[in-house]
């Protein structure tokens, strides 16, 4: 028979077993848990389309902020010696009909469509935003005045709208500046754009508003506006930021849509839907007037709206 200290001491060492999970447990716990945006991020690392399409945005950027970089050329200035010469070694994409460097005007032309997209964005974000987080937290009349407005919006045509407002402040006879010209095509893409961010924005507010965390910060006696910026704001930007990055492109088509119209920028302003205006008249003789800024032109718009929609599958868990 066996000793029965014996067995006991024997078996000690079997009652306390070591857990291989333990350590494992508690070195990710030691992790920095991640956010919405952090997960969003991490997701969007991996997607070959969201590195092609920033790499475009990125080039459109820097051709817009510093264009003698990439066309050393005179985009303004040129001679009617050179009018519709085809494209050589000095001017890679030819001249039009003025003589100017087509290549020049198609870099330089970058500027004017991204700034007014990018202003009219930023405008369209703030504007519709607050009425929408004002409508969807307050509710009440105050909701349903802010509604029927946007309603008001809904109904005006885009792009008539936009004619009857540039028309008015921007007609044949007046002399407005660069500036100025710029500033009205803005306006009237945010005066026309802010009804759809409003909604989003209000839709969102109206799903986060009863949420636990904001009962209790409100219960803590949190005010107003803490619970906005605080609680409610960054919980509701993940499908205005889907919307933005793609409204930008939107907006780079639009506003090139107006100035080959003639109602939106105008000579001298260089700009992509000016250069398909003047080129269209020799389209036979020149295709390259038409062709190029308008390659540059669906080139931006698609780089924005495939970023915007991988932006909106890393931010939509259901579509990770």
């Amino acid at each position: 028979m066996s000793d029965p200290s014996t067995a006991s001491i024997v078996s000690t060492p079997s009652a306390q077993p070591t857990d291989p999970v333990g350590p494992t447990v508690a070195g990710q716990g030691n992790e920095k848990p991640r956010g919405l945006l952090g997960d969003a991020w991490r997701d969007l690392r991996r997607k070959p389309l969201f590195w092609i399409s920033a790499t475009i945005i990125m080039i459109f950027l820097l051709m817009a902020a510093f264009p003698a970089l990439f066309a050393p050329g005179d985009a303004v200035n040129g001679s009617l010696s050179r009018s519709l010469v085809k494209s050589n070694g000095d001017a890679w994409f030819g001249y039009n009909l003025q003589g100017q460097d087509v290549y020049a005007r198609v870099i330089y032309g970058a500027r004017a469509s991204i700034v007014v997209a990018v202003l009219s964005v930023i405008g369209t974000l703030l504007v519709g935003g607050t009425m929408g987080i004002i409508a969807g937290y307050r509710g009440g009349w105050v909701d349903a005045l802010l509604s029927r407005i946007g309603d008001v919006f809904f109904g005006v045509p885009f792009v008539l709208g936009a004619i009857v407002i540039l028309t008015t402040f921007n007609g044949s006879g007046s002399n407005n500046s660069k500036a100025e010209i710029m500033s009205l095509v803005t306006i009237s893409l945010i005066v026309l754009s802010w009804p759809v961010v409003m909604r989003l924005m209000r839709s969102s507010v109206l799903a986060t508003r009863d949420a636990d965390y904001i009962i209790a910060a409100r219960a803590l006696g949190a005010g107003t506006g803490r619970i906005i910026l605080k609680h409610l704001l960054p919980n509701c930007l993940a499908p205005l930021l889907v919307y933005g990055t793609i409204m930008v492109g939107s907006f780079i088509g639009a506003e090139a849509t107006l100035s080959f119209l003639g109602v939106g920028l105008k000579s001298p302003v260089v700009s992509w839907g000016i250069m398909i205006s003047e080129g269209k008249d020799f389209i036979r003789v020149a295709p390259g007037l038409v062709f190029f800024p308008a390659a540059f032109l669906v080139a931006a718009v698609l780089s924005f709206v495939m970023l915007g929609e991988s932006v909106r599958e890393a931010l939509d868990p259901k579509l990770r």
